[in-house]
């Protein structure tokens, strides 16, 4: 796989949630710390994901916010 993005964290699938729409993805990456990601459900199905499952997260913004109180 290659791909421009910069940020690209490995991880396992801990959990999926399928809706009627979207399918909520769950990422533990090392370490412990959880990324959510909301994809299609027909792009789940298409890439065969599954819990225990190695995939990359990718992130790809134009801007990342930040908050602090």
């Amino acid at each position: 796989m290659k791909i421009s993005a910069r940020n690209v964290l490995k991880g396992k699938i801990k959990s999926i949630t399928h809706g009627s729409v979207n399918s909520e993805i769950v990422v533990e990456l090392p370490g412990g710390t959880e990324i959510t990601s909301i994809i299609t459900k027909n792009s789940a199905e298409k890439l065969g994901l599954k819990e225990g499952h190695d995939v990359y997260a990718v992130i790809k913004a134009s801007s990342v916010m930040l908050a602090s109180d």
